[in-house]
């Protein structure tokens, strides 16, 4: 019996990508950003097609399906449909996106094939429909409910389904215009961030506020039922009619206009994005509730963007009435790719589902590229840069002593992460007992907004020594408190600050990795997904006493993560990391040939 391959595609909207199976098992999942180092590229994803059938060593012809991530019939139903019911107030954006729309992407059927050169059948499934599939096909239960949130799809804005064996059913699902993705993005656009990117540092940005606005939201924006479903009070939106988020109405309702991009965050943002957080968590667990419901299921698995609400995530494991939770790591549009893949192999194919139980099918997420160490040496020499080869296990009692000297560390090591999150392959580490580290990684490393929060990666079997926390989180998609006792309570006058002013308070015996609220975005690490990342922790544990690291993606502001060896030493070189590890191969700041960077990039970024 020959292998069967099944190609899945998303394009054309944000974050394109492509994913592929043999037999079912993922060979490879790839977003096409990381090669073309444009952030959300939503170009087609040639490079990353290209990238998945190298990993299998196969061509198109070899394919017995390609499947895409929605209905573009359907989506343009949909687009066309708002802008006649909002006539004539959304004609602009319609001669905007309509011409678009009818040149490129009502013919994407003729397109795909070309692209690809592909003579087969393309098959397409409903935007929510992938959305389910990348989270309950590998997830590691027989059955589950299954939920997804994100803006929008071709109608529907989130859905409740049920997943069974082989399938699922798609029970419930909440329409257009009323979507818990876009009223966030309204927020994430309000406070000054960029949309489709932005909403990380909403939710980073919430703590620092109080929620004062949750009222005016629930009276004025929207009208939330019990069962998490809602309408939004259009009067206060541009969406469906404009070019950006909000009107007029919103900024009176609020009392000033949107925050313009890069000025100075006040209160007010602060206040405004702890006050929609709070709003969006009491939505995503009166959904939970509501599929919980209609399935009868012990298990819940989510995807869909608002599934990257990783304090939310918390909140559902904490407070939810499901036992085990599941969250796809590629939670977004990139993960579509994926889930279409799996459809086609599941539904169309009749293909039976393999569950391992306890564990799932993601491989820890490490489905991208890898690189040799003769790639990897013959990029260094091309460059002139100055090395050192140390094998295993000296690698990781050499990196460990770096860490343990408050070193920042570049972490290029095997197959790229597939998602957002960078989980020990494409990372940037420290010390989490540092009080500096912090600021170190935001200002001098990462060039972004210091109030943002740095993860933790934490040995499997020592998180609870650390959080309030006893259950995986291989993918970062989980917020827990940090356990009281590592706990440090504010002073009388630590009490009295606001905002930002309270950044530079230890909140813990980890500080680089604690949040204002005594939280942390946690990734639990094990041997079986994780590796050689494992065993640098557990070397850094067995000379620190402490099992946890911070671990920040691999890039700077405005980049994809770093996919390639010479990505990974531009931005060694760009930045203040001290050390950059790549595969056996270990390079130190001072070595190295004084990098020539542009002028562009450099007033970008204001590098001395």
């Amino acid at each position: 019996m020959s292998d069967q391959y099944i190609l899945g595609i998303s394009a054309f909207y944000h974050d394109s990508a492509a994913a592929l199976l043999r037999n079912g098992a993922i060979v490879a999942a790839v977003s096409e950003d990381r090669f073309t180092r444009k952030k959300g590229d939503a170009t087609f994803p040639h490079r990353a097609v290209e990238f998945c059938l190298k990993q299998a060593k196969i061509d198109v012809g070899d394919l017995a399906g390609v499947g895409f991530y929605d209905k573009p019939l359907l989506k343009f139903e949909r687009i066309l449909e708002t802008y006649l019911g909002v006539v004539p107030a959304g004609f602009r954006s319609f001669l905007m996106a309509g011409p678009l729309w009818i040149k490129d992407k009502l013919y994407i059927d003729r397109q795909l094939h070309e692209e690809l050169g592909y003579t087969g059948r393309i098959y397409y499934c409903e935007h929510h429909e992938s959305h389910a599939a990348s989270a309950y096909f590998p997830s590691p239960f027989e059955e589950a409910a299954v939920l997804t949130m994100d803006g929008v799809g071709e109608w529907a804005t989130a859905s409740i389904g049920h997943g069974k064996g082989n399938d699922f059913e798609i029970l419930d699902e909440l329409h257009w215009p009323d979507s818990l993705g876009l009223l966030y993005s309204a927020f994430t656009y309000y406070t000054g961030f960029k949309v489709n990117s932005g909403e990380y540092k909403v939710m980073g940005l919430a703590p620092y506020g109080e929620p004062k606005y949750v009222d005016l939201i629930y009276k004025e924006l929207m009208d939330l039922k019990e069962d998490g479903s809602f309408r939004l009070n259009q009067k206060y939106f541009e969406y469906l009619t404009g070019l950006t988020m909000t009107n007029d109405a919103f900024s009176a309702l609020f009392g000033a206009p949107p925050r313009q991009p890069e000025s100075k965050l006040t209160q007010r943002e602060m206040d405004l994005a702890r006050s929609v957080q709070v709003v969006c968590e009491e939505i995503m667990l009166r959904m939970a509730r509501t599929a919980h419901k209609r399935t009868g299921s012990s298990n819940l698995c989510m995807a869909g963007g608002v599934a990257l609400n990783c304090v939310g995530n918390g909140r559902l494991l904490r407070e939810g009435p499901f036992k085990n939770l599941w969250i796809q790591p590629a939670a977004g549009d990139a993960g579509g790719a994926l889930g279409v893949a799996q459809l086609v192999h599941h539904r169309e194919h009749k293909a039976p589902r393999v569950v391992v139980p306890g564990r799932d099918s993601m491989q820890g997420s490490y489905l991208g590229p890898a690189f040799s160490p003769e790639e990897i040496e013959t990029y260094l020499k091309s460059v002139g840069a100055k090395y050192e080869r140390v094998e295993d296990p000296e690698q990781f009692e050499r990196v460990a002593g770096y860490l343990a000297d408050e070193k920042i560390i570049g972490w290029f090591n095997g197959r790229m992460e597939f998602g957002p999150r960078s989980l020990g392959a494409r990372s940037i580490l420290g010390d989490p007992r540092s009080p500096k580290m912090q600021a170190d990684m935001n200002l001098k490393i990462k060039f972004r907004e210091s109030f943002r929060p740095f993860a933790p990666s934490v040995l499997r079997e020592r998180v609870a020594d650390y959080f309030e926390l006893d259950t995986d989180s291989p993918y970062m998609l989980l917020v827990a408190p940090v356990n009281k006792d590592r706990c440090i309570p504010l002073t009388d006058e630590q009490h009295k600050l606001w905002g930002i002013d309270k950044l530079n308070v230890p909140r813990s015996d980890l500080p680089a990795i604690t949040h204002i609220d005594y939280s942390a975005r946690v990734q639990t690490v094990t041997k079986e997904a994780n590796g050689r990342y494992y065993d640098l922790l557990k070397a850094f544990d067995e000379k620190t006493g402490c099992a946890v690291l911070v671990n920040t993606s691999f890039n700077v502001r405005g980049e994809p993560i770093v996919c390639t060896p010479e990505d990974a030493y531009r931005c060694f070189m760009r930045t203040h990391i001290d050390v950059l590890v790549l595969g056996p191969f270990v390079l130190e700041k001072g070595w190295q040939p004084e990098w020539q960077e542009s002028a562009a990039w450099q007033q970008e970024f204001q590098l001395d």
